[in-house]
């Protein structure tokens, strides 16, 4: 099939970002989005992108024949929520290195599909193809880094299995950490935590012996937990199955000391770490989702005043989960932990 040349300038340029998939038109949605507009964004969602109104759109065919014999090594982050994801991932972004997507609408895309019912034969085409298209580095040689929703993660074995040459990192909030979060956040996120779960049933994510009812008779905290099990279930079986590609790290080894957290996972990705260079790196001194300055150690501080607030209440919901995870044989810290050396 001969291809125009701008199809095949358009994929040799990665500030095309692949954005949207149509399943209807068999398509994607392409819109211009430049590294350094993505640095300034904690997702690249049109929340924070703006709404595209003119997005280019191609047929996937034409992509995955302008993409044959291009792209760049990728790998992954996966995440199960308030853990300094969007932090690491941004600080990963080093030019000559390494790009970072964070939480790139068509990985969504490829779960809302998958939940509508398109069949594993049918879905796993479109997936290599999808991340063909947000595998493309800025610079000959970069390697790609994704950070996906946490929705994505029922999705992240096959993600691997299409790309095996890929690693990954799988970081956690201990689990009263995350509790800590979800409360001190409010109700919004109670509601987005019921929204997860959710979406994790309907994909069978959540294997911990409740009946379907059983949820409506938990409180807020209790399903921001079960959650938080299910992930730390699947992260684990995810280590068992790849652990010479998969290494973990919590939120708060990430946060005590990001420097040495960041050069681990530069080591483990198989990038090439400058501690210099990730000293310096402007993700690690703001915050990722407002872009105000942040200081070494804010994270533990919020979280105690969090504890003085909600305390009594998340100690009776980590006792629960606890109990739950301990039946259920989940581990409450991962194993293959990255080795994050000071100096």
């Amino acid at each position: 099939m001969t291809l125009t040349p701008a199809v095949t300038a358009m994929i040799d340029d990665a500030a095309w970002l692949a954005h949207r998939y149509d399943p209807g038109h068999d398509a994607f949605h392409f819109r211009r989005v430049e590294r350094a507009a993505r640095a300034q964004v904690p997702f690249l969602t049109d929340q924070h992108l703006g709404e595209e109104t003119s997005p280019v759109v191609l047929r996937r065919a034409d992509c995955r024949n302008a993409a044959q014999g291009r792209g760049a090594p990728i790998h992954f982050l996966f995440h199960s929520a308030y853990c300094a994801s969007t932090m690491l991932a941004q600080a990963l972004d080093q030019p000559g290195v390494a790009t970072s997507l964070s939480e790139p609408v068509l990985l969504n895309d490829m779960v809302g599909w998958r939940r509508r019912g398109a069949s594993p034969r049918d879905h796993a085409p479109v997936m290599d193809d999808a991340l063909k298209m947000i595998g493309r580095g800025f610079t000959a040689g970069e390697a790609v880094i994704v950070k996906p929703s946490n929705i994505f993660n029922p999705l992240a074995r096959g993600a691997m299995t299409l790309r095996p040459e890929a690693r990954a990192i799988l970081l956690h909030a201990p689990l009263r950490a995350f509790l800590l979060s979800v409360a001190r956040k409010g109700m919004w996120c109670r509601l987005w935590c019921r929204e997860l779960l959710e979406g994790y049933l309907a994909d069978g994510f959540v294997q911990l012996g409740f009946e379907a009812r059983d949820y409506f008779r938990q409180s807020d905290l209790q399903v921001a937990a079960v959650g938080w099990l299910a992930q730390q279930r699947a992260f684990d079986m995810l280590i068992g199955w790849a652990p010479d590609r998969i290494a973990s790290i919590d939120s708060e080894t990430l946060t005590r000391d990001p420097v040495a957290a960041v050069a681990a996972a530069m080591d483990h990705l198989g990038l090439a770490s400058d501690r210099a260079a990730i000293a310096s790196h402007p993700a690690l001194g703001r915050n990722s989702k407002s872009g105000a300055s942040f200081a070494v150690g804010e994270r533990q501080r919020d979280l105690e005043v969090a504890e003085a607030a909600y305390g009594e209440e998340i100690a009776q919901v980590v006792g629960w989960a606890e109990a739950v995870a301990a039946q259920a044989g989940i581990p409450l810290a991962l194993p293959r932990p990255l080795e994050c050396i000071r100096f």
